[in-house]
């Protein structure tokens, strides 16, 4: 039996674009590249607007960041070439199933990334691999008459109304007119004129979340989560996956990794999230007086400690986001947990750090304890999670974690670390969009995509949904050869 083609052809624009008709990209990771991809082959000319700097610039803000604790609102682990993926362990396993992962797949190999990635159960790049590998995309897109524009915020939007006899309390169509713009460098602010733009803006973009729902761009809440980092000896997780002693043959073997899921007895899930290997935990603020954690692996993932994020789920109504009005509470939410994390910290952006033990026990930290050695930067400070995790949180992860150690040995030993709060693995807020079209419900020419919007979990979805958007956009230029609707 012929195996089914998976090969990927992208579609041609039939004409070439007038300077208002070429497609905007706002935000540069994932999502944004791949559909910046697509239309810069298709022929497209995309202009990207990004808010954070160029990958090696931004490395060396994040660096600063973790050695200081002086945080770049600008340019950090959330805002820049990449997106927040650039600094994660560079993981492309996904639940979907789309022919397009073939695509995505080919084009991080054509950049850098390791051939396995196209045939292991796992795959991965690395944040060290990734780094040069957005880079060489970048340089594909502008070769192929791509505008990518770094330190470049979208302020604000102008729309034309299109239905001005909606009934008592529905919004009004709109039609996308203009991008207001600021130079995050030179604190210059200009508009630009466009009919079509992508937004791609990540679930960190919170200033944008705002700007939108005041132009009346039509958002609601969904559930998330939000948690903390647990950190293990590398060697723990090995001896569990694989057996005793066997980290004789670790180098053939690799890290090993796990997946962990419990359902509470009031219904509430608690799992683990984005496991990093023989990885590090890593500061990802991105707004003053916030502490953010998340985790990073290199390639080879030979760190000596294993960590993921101990996550539980958060339901609209938790937060007051239930309220049709207020789509934006959970966003509020995350930011009152980072904001209790920073001073739980001390300040410095340190953060609050407690071993298992006196965590599953509701006690102070014991001096006394040897943790597990944590690999937050820019440091932790020993403090009560219970201080700045919702009672809810704490007690479903107090349920999970004993449940989680009989499927994993040693899950719950006395000296793993927890550090507080992990509260970007998802958006509070999705985007409605039209299924067919992928457009906004309520506003012409924005198209809503990847994690931010609500439509992705993952650098693989993301990209994926960074395709089908230009697909879209593609469709529609060619049905009307750039005109008006």
């Amino acid at each position: 039996m012929q195996a089914p083609d998976t090969s990927y052809d992208v579609p041609l624009v039939n004409s070439d674009p007038s300077d208002t008709e070429r497609p905007v990209i706002v935000g540069f990771g994932p999502c944004g590249m791949f559909a910046a991809l697509i239309l810069a082959e298709a022929g497209a000319r995309p202009v990207v607007l990004e808010r954070g700097r160029r990958v090696d610039e931004r490395t060396r803000d994040v660096e600063h960041f973790w050695e200081t604790g002086e945080l770049d609102t600008s340019s950090n682990v959330q805002f820049g070439e990449g997106g927040a993926g650039t600094f994660s362990d560079g993981k492309l396993t996904t639940g979907i199933k789309d022919m397009r992962i073939g695509k995505v797949n080919s084009e991080f190999i054509e950049a850098g990334a390791d051939a396995s990635i196209a045939y292991e159960q796992m795959p991965h790049i690395g944040t060290d691999v990734l780094r040069e590998v957005v880079k060489n995309i970048r340089e594909k897109i502008i070769s192929l008459g791509g505008d990518i524009r770094f330190e470049s915020r979208v302020t604000g939007i102008e729309f034309d109304s299109v239905c001005n006899d909606a009934a008592p309390g529905a919004a009004a169509d709109k039609k996308l007119k203009a991008l207001i713009i600021k130079n995050e460098n030179t604190g210059e602010t200009y508009r630009m004129e466009c009919k079509n733009a992508v937004f791609a803006v990540g679930n960190s973009s919170r200033d944008t979340f705002r700007m939108l729902h005041a132009s009346g761009v039509h958002m609601e809440a969904k559930p998330f989560s939000v948690g903390a980092r647990i950190e293990h000896p590398q060697v723990m997780i090995n001896e569990s996956q694989y057996g005793a002693g066997v980290n004789d043959t670790e180098g053939r073997l690799g890290a090993a990794a796990y997946k962990l899921s419990h359902h509470c007895a009031d219904g509430r899930g608690v799992y683990t999230f984005c496991m990093c290997p023989g990885g590090v935990v890593v500061g990802a603020a991105s707004e003053e007086g916030g502490v953010v954690t998340n985790g990073m692996s290199y390639f080879a993932r030979d760190g000596e400690n294993a960590n993921s994020a101990l996550l539980v789920d958060v339901r609209p109504e938790d937060c007051g986001a239930d309220d049709p009005d207020a789509p934006l509470a959970g966003i509020d939410f995350q930011e009152k947990l980072e904001k209790a994390a920073y001073e739980l910290g001390g300040g410095g952006y340190i953060a609050p750090a407690q071993t298992l033990a006196d965590f599953l026990k509701g006690k102070d930290p014991d001096a006394s304890c040897t943790p597990v050695d944590p690999t937050y930067r820019p440091g932790v400070r020993y403090a009560d999670l219970t201080k700045c995790l919702p009672a809810f949180v704490t007690d479903a992860m107090r349920e999970a974690l004993p449940r989680m150690a009989s499927k994993l040995k040693g899950f719950d030993m006395d000296t793993a670390v927890m550090t507080g709060v992990e509260t970007r693995s998802s958006s509070p807020v999705r985007i409605p969009r039209d299924r067919e079209t992928m457009k906004s419900i309520n506003a012409q020419g924005i198209y809503p995509g990847g994690e931010g919007a609500g439509y992705a979990g993952g650098i693989m979805s993301a990209a994926v949904d960074g395709i089908k958007i230009a697909e879209k956009i593609i469709e529609k230029f060619n049905a009307t050869n750039g005109a008006e609707e």
